[in-house]
């Protein structure tokens, strides 16, 4: 494959909704490009970003996808990510590695979640953005309610550079308002210019608006325009690519991926109005000193190259895809990784286009490949060893749902942990925790789909089959009133016999676990059997007398006692304690407590009044609401932990995914009598599997 320089690399992630046309416009580009000698279907599972089994068996895209091609004299490097909200991992993967973030829009359902989602991020870690109107061959599509749409909820910044021209509510020509020219398509996509048709005050009016959105990057074009005198074509491109750059404009064109209707004009744009890898902002990394320094994207620096996805195989070993931002990325080099300080040995270099290798000998500044079999991580930078430097890393979307996996084979537990390691190389929002209390191992991800893709991978991939279940629940128990009980160990049995008496005062505390005190009088029990019966208490609260789970909050004090000179030993007075805990925990009104977490969800105002309802409904309390930023409410509750496994979903459904939210461990209260017994008999299967 030709090599390029990085003023002729553009590195364009395709971001948006899930099902907006994101991977179809991809196939479209790459088919009009002459990097692919068909136009694959999402439909007919052959398109070139959607290779992943669970991409061709379910018909989305779960991870993100490279596929390099050329128009012209430059080389676009487009990042297909997945829209669907439990796929994130992709979706921050091919931001992060991008200059430009193209978000796509289906013509028909206008500005959704993904596509807010897509802008922000994008506008967080300043890429430049440009909206591409898709779909525009079906039913329904609006070109023009989407225009307004996005002017309403991004602003100024919107302007339309290509745009259709409506006969009988169906797109008769495409008009690219730069050239004030008209394009009709033929069947096999290809354009031929028609004259310009009457569309009136409303093209006067876009053209209006991109003049005055070019006058405001640059004073020379501002007095231009101020004295009434019209741009240029040169200016006027130079002037949409500075606005772009600087993010005080956001393109938008049109097409159909379907039809190929377009495809070119979008190619055009890319090509001339969105910032090479030279012209972006630099990076700035941080020296081991953490000291802040600019990278410049040129071939020439010292390298500089950032690992921006993993794909973890069986049978191939690890795929690392890499951003070069400095310097060449070439087999002869021996990379020191600065996440771990240690040098990387490299495999083999490559260029990747959808699951399509082909070696090469270097990968220049600017430029996306991968490299295999090194041991580097996603988030990690490779560097020159004369500077080593760490750029900053993706700050991944936490794993918000957990369930238990249950292996369909006995024993199969340990290839469980296994495979999950290797899949949370690929994927970092994937969370993993052997429960040794309720003997449970739990995975935890984004949501039900993500969670479904890779359990449906840990069959394929490592040939274990599991099931999901609600997690179990570590309850705690404790007592509510002050009890005094004996515990008298005696055996006689030929030789030194064992005797160990005790009286102890059982009663709450607001310790963690146990608060052991001696009150021991007249040397009733000798002090050097005080730690005896200390440690046989401690054994005794590992499970408590309600379903067996562990006792919190417990003062026991050893009051009295009596002991023989010959057969009392530490061993008979751990028994006494013993024989103490269990006669007097019973009739301390012993009570189950279950976990409380503390809840912030940040939700759209108009969501405000279901979510209160939804986490009444959890037995949770409202602590109260506050404004956040992007708009949102922040509602503070705390609920309790054992309703809050499908929380995910619901928030997802009420906001449109619009909503997130975090929940921490806040401490224990008493559970609710009247569901007291569907936890003990719970308690009784678990302690049933040991």
């Amino acid at each position: 494959m030709r090599q390029y320089l990085a003023d002729k690399i553009k590195n364009v992630a395709l971001a948006g909704h899930g099902s907006s046309g994101k991977t179809s416009l991809a196939e479209a580009l790459l088919f009009k490009a002459g990097a692919t000698d068909r136009l694959g279907k999402v439909a007919d599972a052959n398109t070139i970003c959607d290779f992943d089994p669970e991409e061709t068996k379910r018909k989305v895209s779960v991870s993100m996808a490279v596929a390099p091609l050329t128009w012209g004299s430059t080389k676009i490097n487009l990042l297909d990510t997945p829209g669907l909200f439990d796929f994130a991992a992709g979706f921050y993967e091919g931001v992060r590695a991008a200059d430009s973030v193209m978000i796509v829009l289906s013509g028909k359902s206008g500005v959704t979640v993904g596509a807010e989602k897509a802008y922000k991020l994008a506008t967080q870690l300043k890429k430049a953005r440009m909206f591409v109107v898709s779909k525009l061959d079906t039913e329904n599509a609006d070109f023009y309610k989407v225009l307004e749409d996005l002017k309403s909820k991004f602003g100024p910044s919107v302007c339309p550079l290509v745009v259709p021209y409506y006969e009988n509510r169906t797109v008769s020509c495409y008009i690219n308002l730069i050239d004030m020219k008209a394009y009709k398509y033929d069947s096999a996509g290809n354009p031929s210019e028609v004259p310009m048709p009457d569309a009136g005050h409303r093209i006067d009016g876009l053209v209006a608006a991109i003049s005055e959105a070019i006058a405001e990057t640059d004073e020379v074009l501002f007095e231009k325009y101020f004295s009434g005198e019209s741009f240029t074509r040169e200016e006027t491109i130079d002037g949409i690519r500075n606005g772009v750059k600087d993010g005080t404009i956001s393109p938008v064109v049109c097409g159909s991926a379907l039809t190929l209707e377009g495809i070119d004009m979008i190619l055009d744009s890319i090509a001339d109005l969105l910032p090479t890898a030279k012209k972006v902002a630099d990076e700035v990394g941080e020296t081991l000193d953490g000291e802040q320094i600019t990278i410049e994207c040129d071939d020439t620096q010292p390298l500089a190259a950032y690992i921006f996805k993993t794909i973890a195989d069986p049978f191939v070993g690890k795929l690392s895809y890499v951003k070069v931002v400095a310097g060449k990325l070439s087999a002869d080099i021996t990379p020191i990784n600065a996440t771990t300080g240690q040098p990387e040995r490299l495999g083999k270099i490559i260029y990747v286009k959808g699951k399509k290798q082909e070696d090469t000998a270097f990968i220049s500044a600017g430029d996306i490949g991968a490299i295999t079999k090194i041991s580097a991580n996603t988030g990690d930078t490779l560097c020159d060893p004369k500077r080593v430097v760490k750029l900053p890393a993706i700050k991944f979307p936490a794993a918000c749902m957990s369930m238990a996996m249950t292996p369909k084979t006995k024993g199969d537990e340990g290839k469980i942990a296994a495979g999950i390691q290797r899949l949370m190389e690929e994927d970092l929002t994937i969370g993993y925790d052997n429960n040794k209390e309720t003997k449970q191992q739990l995975v935890s991800g984004l949501g039900e789909q993500h969670l479904d893709v890779l359990i449906s991978k840990l069959k394929t991939k490592f040939g274990v089959e599991v099931t999901l279940d609600k997690p179990r629940v570590p309850y705690r128990e404790t007592i509510r009133k002050k009890v005094r009980v004996q515990g008298r160990h005696k055996k006689q049995s030929g030789g030194h016999g064992q005797f160990g008496d005790i009286w102890v005062e059982f009663e709450p505390c607001e310790a963690e676990d146990l608060e052991f005190c001696e009150k021991v009088v007249g040397g009733a029990v000798p002090k050097n059997f005080f730690p005896a019966v200390e440690k046989g208490l401690r054994d005794c609260i590992k499970h408590g007398t309600v379903a067996g789970y562990p006792m919190v909050g417990l003062r026991a004090t050893l009051v009295d006692g009596s002991y023989h000179p010959v057969d009392s030993s530490e061993m008979s007075f751990k028994m006494a304690a013993n024989i103490a805990y269990k006669a007097g925990i019973p009739q301390a009104s012993p009570v189950l407590l279950e976990p409380i977490g503390s809840l912030k969800v940040y939700a759209p105002d108009a969501n405000t009044g279901d979510l209160m309802g939804d986490i009444n409904k959890r037995r949770g309390r409202v602590l109260g609401m506050n404004p956040d930023e992007d708009g949102l409410q922040l509602i503070e509750a705390e609920v309790p932990m054992s309703e809050m496994h499908d929380f995910t979903t619901a928030l997802r459904q009420m906001t449109q995914g619009r909503g997130y939210f975090t929940l921490t461990f806040e401490r224990y209260e008493q559970l609710p009598q009247m569901l007291e017994a569907a936890v003990i008999e719970d308690a009784k299967e678990m302690n049933a599997e040991e």
